[in-house]
This record gives structure tokens, C-alpha cells and sequence, in this order.
């Protein structure tokens, strides 16, 4: 009887601490959320303000993008203190207050963690460019080079050397980001002691978790690494990190908290280690499934590739680990825009096909309105430093300015950054004065306000599978199957138990198409439960056109 007790003890602590897998998450970029103080920026005011909206969302936790003291080179990722709130967002009170106001609504609030690097702003840095022996010195990766001569070859994500070389030492630091965004050296035990401390004083603050950021790229092959196919391969998932990780994992453990950290370069056949039972953090962000296709300038997202790709992540982790489910964020484009139209209908089918699949949904502020890309029409209107740079660099290569500006700009990471659009209101509603970025010219038609008035938005549909989601036990915790894995724009898999089978078929196009299903099915025991189109019953022979989604239901027992 002992031992039952204590099983039965562990097993509600397993369920307390994985109120995540029955969670949905919404992602907000505080910068282009709300402004509350008519300065063209969104801030932590501007957040509290829009609560309720969360609220009748039906969202659970909210991911806020940085609001660190910063520089802000690379918005926010470039942190100069990492226990102070940018003044643009507001004050540390302000964040306090919008952390109890989120926990008395029952939303919990998770921060970006950016420990791979900091800003050459922060006092770290500063100290450690002093001398050679600077105590801070080692906190940082620095190596013998000339002006002319780099360590290695090894290129940055936004492009150029990953050193920068520093006349006062006469050596390089290294950095995978912008050059004003060195990286940490994990190795240093200092350097990981500061940062474990500053984890707990955000946890014993109350906040509910983390996203961590780039943690994939914390560990560095030697500096005389050889690469051969992939040029991410030095700093990418390298032997080693788990050392690092299992560090993180013991202190995030001692918090019942959501962790998901951002793992570029994990494939999904290694993803249990990450985010099974003993894995490092709850779940993990994956990149494989944003594949482009076409030329560029006019590249979308491929659905076959999105189709096999989340299939691969689904059943990897259909035994042990947890997938974190998204379509867009503050670094893709609007993905009613990548794999859809910029329709109603194409937001809706969208929207179907993440919301119901295994694994905790993360929604992107304006998504849920279905925000689309911006038309932008000069380099003069982009922010994002990776864009400014490859256009820079395709003007170099001999490329006319507008060729040059619509390939850099087609999958720029400001399409998701321009700010949430409100209301049919002087700049959709989000300031009263010019935004930081331009607001997309379709927030009269695009915009929250529409929630209040058409029953059939694509709000109304998000909120409906939320619902649905989250009283389905089957949607929650039930297998996952893909059907029709060949076919090229219909996206059909079915969530199982043991009493009920779902059924969720999507047309991602505006093509009619047929599908055929097996004739060993009992179609009269299948419900019709949700339709973004006319009612169209189960049968053996189905045609679907216009981005229409349906989900079924057959009870087994």
C-alpha cells in the first residue's frame, strides 16, 4: 500500500507540473503590441490594457519577446542588463503589475531567455575588452588575430565573419549574431554561476517559465574545426552542451514552470533527449519545417515539406517528449501569407491544422485576426538588421535596388514585427502618434475590432478550437496519424483514443481536389463537429476546394 501511495503522489506531481500540455500559448513582440503612452512603441502598460482580449481568447500563457535594458541592435536579443526593463517598455513596477493582473485573470507569463550572448553594452563586456587579464576577460571568446586576419573563416547568422577584432588587445571576440552581440563563454563556471542566479531571481519573482533563446548554440567547436557541408555546424547542437543543459535542467526543475527552449539544428530523431522524460526543457521549438520554396523574391512555404516535416516531429515524439506548435513568430513572415493566400478562409484552414495537433499551441499576436505581410516598398522601411544586410549584399553583387528589395524583403523577419492592428482607427489602433514600424494599409478590413461583430471571423474560429482543444481529451493526449501523406495541399490526420477518434481534414488551396478514404470505415458513426465551409458529411469519396477545413468525430466504445 506504500508504494501505491507514492505512486499516487508522484503521479499528481507529474500532473501539476505539465499544466503545459493543456495549455495554449500566445507570443507577444511588446514593441508592436499595444503602445499605452502615445511614444510610437509598445510597452508593458499597453499589455496590461489588453488582457481581457487575451482572456476571451482563451489563451493560458503569454511569451513576452525581450524587454530587457538594451541597445537594441538586434530588438531586444542584445542585452545590456539582464535585471532591468528597457525604458521604452516601461519600468520594473510596471512589469510587476502586469504580472498580477495576468495571474488574477489566470494567465501565466513566461520571458525570453537570451544567455548565448549579451550586448557588447553590458559590463561584462566592457570590463572584458580592458586587458588580457581582465577577471572578465574569460566570461567571452577571445582568440589571436590581426585586422586582416579572423581565427577562422566561420560566418555569422547575419552574415560576415563571426569575429570582430578589437585594436585595443589586438585579439578577435567571437559572435554568431551581430558583432554587437558577443557570445558567452559557457565554459567559464563564473559566467554560468552569474547567469543560474539571475535565472532564480526571475522565477522567485513569479514569473512562469522561459523561452530559451539560441540555447542550441551555447557550446563552440574547437576554433580549427573544419567545416564541410553545414556552416551552422561549429556552433550548432555541439558535443558537450548537454553538460551545460543539464545544469539548466536541475534549476528549472525546483520551479513548476514551462520551459522551451529555441534548438536550431536538433533534428527530430535526437529531440526526445531534449524534451523527453529526462530531457532539458519541456519542449523545443524546431526550425525544420520552414522550408522555402520558388524563386526568390516570391518564395512560400511548401506544403508537402510542412506536411512531412511536422509528421516527423509528431511521431518522434509520440512516446516521450512534448512538441511545441507553431506557424509563425517574430522571425518568419505572416503565415497566412507563406502558406496560404492573406484569405479569411486560408487563416482559418491554418489555423485548424496547428491548433488540433499533439503538443501546446503558440499563437502570434494578430494571427488570430489574421495579419498578413507587409507591402514593403523601400529598404528605408525595414528594421531588421539581417534584411538591411542582404540587401546591402545583393546591391554588391551587382542587383538592381528593386530586385535587390524584393528578394531581401520576401521573407524578412519585420513582415511579423509591423504592429497589431486594433481597430479601423489612425495607425489600426495601436498608437496615436507614428509607429516605430509602419502598420500594414489593410488594418481597415484586418483588425481585432471585427471580433465584436462577425460571428465568422477568424477570432471566433481560433477561440472555437481553442475550446474545443482544451475539453478534448483526445485533442490533448491522443495519438497522432497523418493520412493522405502524398497528396500535395490537403493536410489530414486523425487523434485517437481509446473511446474516440478525430478525424481533421484541410484544404490548403483554393483548387478543387478529391481524397479518397478506406472503404472499411463505418462513415454514418463519423459526427461533423466544425466546418470553416458547408456542412460536407464523411464519405469515402470527398472533394475540397477553397482553403475549407472539417473536423470529425467517431466514438469507438
Amino acid at each position: 500500500m506504500a508504494d501505491l501511495a507514492v505512486q499516487t503522489k508522484q503521479k499528481k506531481k507529474t500532473e501539476k507540473n505539465s499544466w503545459w500540455k493543456e495549455a495554449v500559448g500566445y507570443q507577444i513582440y511588446p514593441r508592436s503590441f499595444k503602445d499605452s503612452n502615445h511614444d510610437g512603441i509598445g510597452d508593458l502598460n499597453g499589455i496590461r490594457q489588453k488582457l481581457p482580449y487575451l482572456k476571451e481568447l482563451g489563451i493560458d500563457f503569454i511569451w513576452i519577446n525581450p524587454i530587457y535594458a538594451s541597445p537594441n541592435v538586434d530588438n531586444g536579443y542584445d542585452i545590456s542588463d539582464y535585471q532591468a526593463i528597457h525604458e521604452d517598455f516601461g519600468t520594473m513596477d510596471d512589469f510587476q503589475a502586469l504580472l498580477k493582473e495576468a495571474h488574477e485573470l489566470g494567465l501565466k507569463i513566461i520571458m525570453d531567455l537570451v544567455v548565448n550572448h549579451t550586448s557588447d553594452q553590458h559590463p561584462w563586456f566592457i570590463e572584458s575588452k580592458k586587458s588580457l587579464d581582465n577577471p572578465y576577460r574569460d566570461y567571452y571568446h577571445w582568440a589571436d588575430a590581426t585586422n586582416e586576419v579572423p581565427p577562422n573563416n566561420w560566418q555569422s547568422f547575419f552574415g560576415g565573419s563571426t569575429w570582430t577584432y578589437d585594436e585595443t588587445t589586438e585579439q578577435s571576440y567571437f559572435h554568431v549574431f551581430a558583432k554587437e552581440q558577443p557570445d558567452l563563454n559557457w565554459k567559464n563556471s563564473n559566467v554560468r554561476h552569474e547567469i543560474y542566479q539571475m535565472i532564480r531571481w526571475w522565477l522567485d519573482l513569479g514569473i512562469d517559465g522561459f523561452r530559451i533563446d539560441a540555447i542550441s548554440h551555447i557550446q563552440k567547436e574547437p576554433w580549427d574545426f573544419k567545416i564541410t557541408d553545414n556552416q551552422w555546424a561549429p556552433f550548432m547542437n555541439v558535443a558537450g552542451i548537454e553538460l551545460y543543459l543539464k545544469e539548466l535542467r536541475a534549476i528549472f526543475n525546483e520551479y513548476n514552470i514551462l520551459t522551451v527552449g529555441e534548438a536550431s539544428g536538433v533534428p527530430h530523431h535526437e529531440a526526445d533527449a531534449w524534451t523527453g522524460d529526462h530531457g532539458y526543457f519541456n519542449m523545443i521549438f524546431e526550425l525544420e519545417h520552414c522550408q522555402r520554396i520558388g524563386e526568390l523574391g516570391s518564395q512560400k512555404g511548401s506544403i508537402p515539406h510542412l506536411k512531412q516535416s511536422l509528421n516527423e516531429w509528431q511521431t518522434s515524439l509520440e512516446h516521450n517528449g512534448w512538441n511545441a506548435l507553431y506557424l509563425e513568430n517574430h522571425d518568419t513572415p505572416r503565415s497566412v501569407s507563406v502558406y496560404g493566400d492573406d484569405s479569411p478562409e486560408a487563416a482559418k484552414a491554418l489555423a485548424t491544422v496547428l491548433l488540433l495537433l499533439k503538443g501546446t499551441p503558440f499563437i502570434y499576436q494578430g494571427q488570430e485576426v489574421g495579419m498578413t505581410n507587409y507591402p514593403f516598398r523601400s529598404i528605408e522601411e525595414i528594421n531588421a538588421a539581417d534584411t538591411i544586410h542582404f540587401y546591402q549584399t545583393l546591391l554588391a553583387q551587382g542587383k538592381m535596388t528593386n530586385e535587390a528589395l524584393k528578394i531581401a524583403v520576401n521573407w524578412s523577419r519585420d513582415h511579423g514585427r509591423t504592429p497589431f492592428q486594433w481597430e479601423n482607427a489612425s495607425h489600426g489602433g495601436f498608437s496615436t502618434t507614428e509607429p516605430w514600424l509602419k502598420v500594414n494599409e489593410n488594418y481597415r478590413i484586418i483588425n481585432a475590432a471585427q471580433k465584436e461583430m462577425e460571428n465568422s471571423s477568424i477570432f471566433h474560429h481560433y477561440q472555437t478550437l481553442i475550446r474545443l482543444k482544451k475539453q478534448t481529451d483526445a485533442l490533448i493526449h491522443g495519438t497522432f496519424e497523418l493520412l493522405l501523406p502524398e497528396h500535395p495541399t490537403v493536410f489530414c490526420y486523425t487523434r485517437t483514443t481509446d473511446t474516440e477518434r478525430w478525424l481533421i481534414l484541410v484544404q490548403l488551396d483554393r483548387k478543387a481536389t478529391s481524397v479518397s478514404f478506406p472503404a472499411s470505415w463505418n462513415y454514418s458513426e463519423w459526427e461533423e463537429l466544425l466546418t470553416t465551409a458547408n456542412i460536407n458529411p464523411l464519405n469515402q469519396q470527398m472533394t475540397l476546394s477553397d482553403y475549407e477545413a472539417h473536423v470529425y468525430r467517431e466514438k469507438l466504445v
